[in-house]
């Protein structure tokens, strides 16, 4: 029989009139089939029906609530849809796969969502759950469970707080380790409240220990954001006393991505917990009083006008007495550990005492800056000759360019410790005056950065002598002071005394500036309750340049505290009347509520309601800061208001500039949101879109972001361009011409800017610190203000904000260093050696190759252009010319042997043609190469590190697959002999900086004419 196609459901409504039930029950049945057609003509007799779902003698009540549920969400009421649906009970079906069913579930835990989280921010135990509501929800995550749909189980648990279930969709999964790692990403991106995250992560915690073979890097990345630093101490502990190597290697690299996060206070806590050795103890009273000779004979130097570049005789003494030093160390070590076999019976605890001496050095980051330190310097590729052109086309009224020029320098050699640049140029540097001889001698702190064991010694000749100003400059000391700080950033455990006693001895404002920066840096995050009450007495001398640094400084002692010292600071800053020190105290204030989020919101309100513009300035960086890379919705669109709205230029700018530090974990977000805001009428807030972008985008290369500077860097305002092109390198940072053609455009218009005699003074500053961003750290460093685990890099943020500042004060440039990250894997054995070892980088050299080194200019290319004009007759006469050469030669013999050379480069155009083509050929050859094999220790880029690959046959193996940072190995053939690359320490500074500037020169030369160099002049004896 065939089906009758309905028209109408008129006939089926008016049986919903009927008393008897089996026709009322017929009619829902039927209209709860045809609803998807019919429901504008069943929506009249929504009443009707509703009256029947509220009869309660009616026995088909929820039938009724599943079809007004239906006719409600074609009306797009989902609210009352929901409702509706909640009494159909289990009519209600989340197995079906319907747009009705999936529209109403979304809207279900979305409300449950809501609830869940107004009880618990309430504490209000009297809200009641529809218990219809939580059991559709219930339904929800058990389908998504049966079905193997995890991560779906994971993400609703999540936003749903039910930690119950979220455990159960874990454990039951097919891959629990996957589902953690999983589980822990999602937290840090989409759990804004802090205090419900650190809930999620402790059960994690729970789950990961229960697991047979537990991942304990997880597990220690996790109590770290959790701030236990007793439980990672005793799981070190733990692994440290396992009887394989292995244990103890996974230890290492426990705490080496510890490291990595470069949280000093949680690193300093977990050491102090693990058990004190016999060995260590006597190695500390031997490691300083070797050190103290070199202080002695460094301190006896004289020092010229500007600083330790002052000769490279110093150099050598003091760089030799170093390898002594490292040496003595190691032996004294190995003294120590021989004499423990020798008096202990139990070589398991000789074992263990070493292992604990390795992992404190670790942990204290003497041995990572140590590897570092020789990673930079053996692998330093800085152009001296972009520096050389830079000073050349600097004119020496502006003192601003020369400032730049030596701040490029810096930034440059960042951490390389090579010098070189500065000691060639040392009458040049001498013009430095005031405070531009304060940012020169601190420029060393960068270079030298991390050079712990010979920090105090190199910058020796300019520091404060016996406590006290000893007759040199004033900004030359203070400037030392604050390169002390930047050697010893976040690591300053052995000079934080001697910057507190140059401190209280002094009172010249300058060096108390240098003084107060220095031991912020040192340190940093500390809350170190001496060195606070020390530089809040500086503060209340109420002097504008000491007062300033003195609030930045309390705020990198209280990083991340939340201390109520902050309302302390915020009192002091209505009381006085320089602008400096509340500029001073508005970012210090920022910085004490760092990564704390929602717990700031308290005093993010008052600062951002204050009548003061800078302290509304102040409290843009504190929203910045106290919601730094959790692209939190509120944070963004708090900023964005302020952006638009505020009547303070500085602080629209600002509240633009501090997006990049909240969107820093989605880097392709921002371009989007600052685009309109890169085009606005305001140049301040033009400024600070461009540096949002450099910030959340540095080192990504990331295409939207440079097509949105590229033309800021062509703004009409010169401060824009300078903003722009600072953005610009800070995006390319390492980058090539091969992975983004427009780096080679970008490098010629800096060029173009700085050697332009009409270009303003501020575009021209931006280009040559971008010049030295671009190839910071001798091009093996990137800026990074998160760690591979996502966790944000303490140190590298608070770097950032505080070089955001240089707008007001040049010298805050150096703060940059502290975001650079070295993009290196350095492999390392159970001795924490490297020991020679080959990995696979399966892309194109040429697409992380280093960028080529530039030549210099020729000299005759303004002679050859007429030449180049194409003419029979002329080419005619060059064959002529060139055949009598060549018979006058043969006929001249030895003669014009010595006549010949000259006459080469004549003809050497055609030759070096061909040359040319030779040199493509070979290398469009390489770039088909499709892999590349490196050595430990290796550069890799971040975009690189997805095509590492490790060799299965390899005799090292991970402990841990990591494409880049310290990678542990596990040595398949500890019976064979092991071969150890010998990476270059920074030792013979003076001979290896005094060789790289004439090798410039010949290497150009072999470069323009193709031909090696004449030899040396000599005397010829019969």
């Amino acid at each position: 029989m065939a089906t009758v196609a309905v028209s109408s459901a008129s006939g089926l409504l008016a049986m919903l009139n009927e008393h008897h039930p089996i026709l009322k029950l017929h009619a829902l049945t039927n209209l709860n089939r045809l609803v998807d057609n019919f429901w504008p003509e069943i929506s009249t007799s929504v009443p009707t029906i509703e009256s029947l779902y509220e009869d309660e003698a009616f026995d088909q009540r929820q039938l009724a609530a599943l079809v007004v549920s239906k006719v409600f969400y074609y009306l797009g009421e989902l609210n009352d849809s929901l409702s509706y649906a909640l009494g159909a009970g289990s009519l209600f079906n989340v197995l079906e796969d319907s747009d009705y069913v999936l529209t109403l579930l979304a809207k279900a835990i979305d409300e449950y969502a809501a609830f869940r989280t107004k009880a618990v921010e309430s504490n209000e135990g009297t809200l009641q759950m529809d218990p219809r509501l939580e059991a559709i929800v219930e339904r929800m995550l058990e389908k998504c469970i049966l079905e193997s749909k995890f991560q779906q189980a994971v993400g609703i648990a999540l936003e749903c707080r039910r930690l119950d279930k979220l455990e159960e969709a874990i454990v039951k999964s097919d891959n629990v380790s996957g589902m953690l790692s999983y589980c822990i990403n999602v937290s840090q991106i989409f759990v804004h409240i802090r205090k419900y995250r650190s809930e999620v992560l402790h059960l994690l915690v729970k789950i990961y220990q229960s697991l047979p073979s537990p991942d304990y890097l997880s597990i220690c990345q996790c109590l770290m954001f959790l701030d236990e630093p007793g439980s990672v101490a005793s799981i070190l502990e733990n692994l440290l006393e396992s009887k394989d190597k292995d244990g103890a290697l996974m230890a290492f690299q426990v705490a080496f991505d510890l490291f990595e996060n470069e949280y000093q206070a949680f690193l300093l806590k977990v050491r102090d917990q693990l058990p004190e050795s016999k060995t260590q103890s006597s190695n500390n009273p031997s490691s300083s009083q070797l050190s103290l000779p070199t202080r002695v004979e460094s301190n006896g130097l004289n020092a010229p006008e500007i600083g330790s570049i002052a000769s490279p005789d110093t150099y050598v003494a003091m760089d030799t007495s170093e390898d002594v030093h490292m040496e003595d160390n190691s032996m004294v070590e190995t003294v120590h550990t021989s004499n423990g076999k020798t008096n202990l019976t139990d070589i398991k605890e000789s074992a263990y005492t070493e292992r604990l001496v390795k992992i404190k050095r670790i942990l204290s980051g003497e041995t990572p800056i140590q590897l570092t330190l020789q990673f930079l310097y053996s692998h330093n590729r800085a152009d001296l000759l972009i520096l050389k052109t830079i000073k050349q086309s600097v004119e020496m009224r502006n003192s601003v360019c020369h400032s730049a020029t030596i701040y490029a320098n810096a930034l440059m050699h960042a951490g390389t410790t090579v010098d070189t640049f500065l000691r060639e140029n040392l009458e040049w540097l001498s013009r430095a005056t005031n405070w531009a001889k304060f940012s020169a001698t601190a420029g060393l702190g960068v270079i030298h950065r991390g050079h712990l064991q010979q920090g105090r010694s190199l910058m020796a000749p300019y520091l404060p002598q016996n406590g006290s100003s000893g007759g040199g400059s004033p900004y030359s000391e203070g400037g030392a002071l604050y390169a002390l700080g930047l050697i010893h950033a976040n690591h300053g455990e052995g000079i934080k005394e001697f910057l507190r006693e140059s401190l209280r001895s002094t009172s010249v404002e300058i060096i108390q500036h240098g003084a107060c920066l220095g031991l912020g840096l040192a340190a940093l995050g500390t809350a170190d309750e001496e060195i606070y009450e020390d530089v809040k007495n500086i503060l209340y001398l109420d002097s504008a340049v000491a007062g300033e640094a003195a609030g930045i400084s309390m705020g990198l002692l209280m990083v991340g505290t939340a201390s109520e010292k902050a309302s302390e600071m915020l009192a002091y800053a209505h009381d006085t009347q320089h602008e400096k020190i509340i500029r001073g105290l508005a970012l210090g204030i920022a910085l004490t509520v760092y990564g704390r989020e929602e717990e700031a919101d308290t005093l993010i309100e008052q600062m951002t309601r204050d009548q003061d513009p800078i302290l509304r300035y102040g409290g843009m960086y504190a929203l910045a800061l106290a919601y730094r890379g959790t692209s939190n919705n509120k944070a963004i669109r708090r900023l964005l208001h302020f952006a638009v709205s505020d009547v303070s230029d500085d602080v629209r700018r600002t509240a633009v500039l501090a997006l990049g530090f909240v969107l820093y974990s989605e880097p392709e977000q921002t371009p989007r949101i600052v685009s309109l805001l890169s085009e606005s009428y305001n140049p301040h807030v033009r400024y600070g879109a461009a540096l949002a972008v450099g910030i959340s985008c540095a080192g990504t290369a990331l295409s939207e972001a440079i097509s949105l500077l590229e033309p800021l860097t062509s703004d009409v305002v010169d401060f824009v361009r300078q903003g722009a092109l600072i953005a610009m390198a800070m995006v390319l940072v390492q980058t090539n011409e091969a992975r983004e053609p427009r780096v080679g455009s970008f490098r010629r218009q800096l060029e173009k800017i700085i050697l332009d005699k009409h270009e303003d003074t501020m575009s021209k500053m931006g280009a040559i610190l971008a010049s030295g961003i671009l190839d910071a750290g001798g091009r093996n460093v990137s800026i990074k203000l998160s760690s591979r685990t996502k966790h944000d890099r303490i140190t590298a943020v608070v770097g950032m904000a505080v070089f955001s500042q240089f707008w007001y004060w040049y010298p805050l440039v150096y703060f940059l260093s502290l975001s650079f990250a070295p993009t290196a894997l350095i492999g390392l054995n159970y001795e924490l050696k490297v020991p020679k070892f080959e990995f696979l980088s399966h892309a194109k050299p040429s697409l992380f190759e280093y960028p080529r080194p530039t030549t210099p200019p020729t000299t005759t290319s303004a002679v050859k252009l007429p030449t180049a004009v194409l003419s029979t007759s002329a080419k005619a006469k060059a064959r002529a010319k060139k055949e009598t050469d060549q018979k006058t030669a043969m006929d001249e013999g030895n003669i014009s042997g010595e006549a010949g050379p000259m006459k080469g480069p004549k003809s050497s155009d055609k030759e070096g043609e061909t040359m040319q083509v030779d040199n493509a050929s070979e290398k469009k050859a390489e770039a088909e190469l499709s892999c590349e094999i490196l050595s430990n220790p290796a550069r890799v880029v971040p975009a690189q590190e997805k095509y590492i690959k490790f060799f299965e046959e390899s005799r090292y193996v991970p402990i841990k697959l990591m494409p880049s940072g310290f990678v542990l190995l596990r040595d398949t053939k500890p019976s064979e002999p092991e071969v150890f690359v010998l990476t270059d320490a920074p030792s013979s500074l003076a001979s290896s900086g005094n060789s790289s500037i004439p090798q410039a020169p010949a290497s150009a030369v072999s470069v323009e004419d193709g031909e090696p160099q004449p030899p040396q002049p000599f005397e010829y004896n019969t």
